[in-house]
């Protein structure tokens, strides 16, 4: 039988766009882990009405409802009180909780006020999680073979408490099917020409399996997610699926699962003793961010130099003027020599260079927003490509970055271009 879970996030700063809700996001993807179904996430108000009929319609729903948010000393904080009254509780002083919050005090040099000393009194009919990252505890309800667990919205201290109490406490009450996820990372096409390639496939997909279709930034990821008792005959199932996507577009897939460009490139200039440097007009210094992520890249990468203004990049890369006025910063022409300089300046195997429009303004009839010529610079040869992907700055900015990681990926492996 199939688990459902809601996750309920409490906070007036989330509804109003203050902050970004996180919490969420690491739940789902720690129940999913365990065998537990998303059914729904809800964001509320800190509102006591509010909280009581959610919680009610959660319930009528799910088998499981996590809750963050709403636990801190303070009088806005209405959480605990407003369970205590759902779940017909009266509030008592919980020793162990207490003797918690006065240690991280005294560590700390803080003195236990009423307030603080507050967050030790829990409802007499919940399971109280002692809280090892902060002062207000996790709570555990159960209610016609139903359970609630409440837990503070910090980030760190819903994961300890999440980690160490509530996917164990869920995995010792039900018994739970496997849900595995097999992801193949794309680049260079369209989530409608998958789909196209992939029609057949996805109609013959046993019942207990479903493929998604999760685009971003020129990304397509193609994940797909099995359910059923018995691990070892998912994963087998899982193996021969992905052989079968594998042979319909494995023309486009640069990577698996938690993948990534920029980790790629790194493992396949480390494999082959090569070195990398950049030249970023409209990334502004993103390729060499992405790059920059990887531990070690070090070990391969050089340098950037950002060459924004046009004088840069004739001063500092030797891009000749006669080049730009004659066919424009944004240009084959252009991208070559930035490489080329920058491959000569820093000493590097290879090269990427990037010079595009990123709007909103400056774009033309012949080169509106959104054109990008990217060249890749190989010990053996140069190649540049132009593309036009978009009309926001940011989406340009993006996928300009993550385009220019992909063509050196396929240089490379000496892969052709689409």
């Amino acid at each position: 039988m199939e688990i459902k879970t809601e996750i309920i996030t409490i906070g007036d700063e989330i509804l109003i766009g203050q902050i970004v809700d996180t919490n969420s996001a690491w739940m789902a993807e720690k129940l999913n882990d365990a065998g537990i179904s998303v059914y729904q996430i809800t964001t509320i108000s800190d509102n006591r009405e509010h909280i009581l009929k959610t919680v009610q319609a959660a319930l009528d729903r799910v088998d499981i409802v996590l809750m963050t948010g709403g636990l801190g000393p303070t009088s806005d904080d209405i959480t605990k009180k407003t369970l205590a009254e759902f779940f017909h509780s009266e509030l008592v002083l919980n020793d162990k909780v207490l003797a918690s919050v006065r240690k991280r005090l005294e560590e700390r040099n803080i003195r236990l006020n009423d307030l603080i000393r507050g967050q030790a009194y829990v409802p007499d009919k919940c399971q109280a999680f002692v809280n090892e990252w902060g002062t207000a505890p996790g709570m555990w309800f159960e209610t016609n073979g139903k359970v609630l667990v409440s837990m503070p919205g910090v980030p760190v201290e819903m994961k300890g408490i999440m980690v160490k109490y509530v996917i164990p406490g869920l995995k010792d009450k039900y018994r739970l099917p496997a849900i595995l996820h097999r992801t193949l990372l794309t680049y260079g096409t369209f989530e409608a020409h998958l789909a196209g390639l992939l029609e057949d496939f996805e109609k013959n997909l046993p019942s207990n399996v479903k493929l998604a279709y999760l685009p971003s930034a020129g990304r397509v990821r193609l994940r797909l997610t099995a359910k059923g008792d018995n691990r070892e005959e998912l994963t087998l199932l899982l193996d021969r699926l992905e052989k079968e996507m594998m042979e319909r577009v494995g023309e486009y897939v640069y990577g698996k699962n938690e993948d990534t460009l920029e980790q790629i490139i790194g493992e396949l200039l480390r494999k082959n003793g090569k070195t990398l440097s950049t030249a970023e007009s409209c990334t502004g210094g993103m390729v060499s961010h992405l790059i920059t992520k990887v531990p070690g890249a070090s070990d391969y990468y050089k340098g950037s130099v950002v060459s924004y203004a046009n004088e840069v990049k004739t001063g500092e890369l030797g891009v000749p003027e006669k080049e730009i006025i004659t066919h424009g910063a944004v240009s084959r022409e252009v991208v070559e020599q930035m490489a080329e300089g920058v491959s000569t300046r820093l000493k590097t195997d290879y090269a990427i260079a990037i010079s595009g429009i990123a709007g909103p303004t400056g774009g033309t009839p012949e080169k509106p927003v959104g054109t990008v010529w990217i060249s890749v610079k190989a010990p053996e040869k140069t190649v540049a490509q132009k593309f036009i992907f978009g009309f926001t700055r940011m989406e340009n900015i993006t996928r300009a970055a993550y385009t220019s990681l992909n063509m050196l990926r396929k240089v490379l492996l000496n892969e052709s271009f689409h």
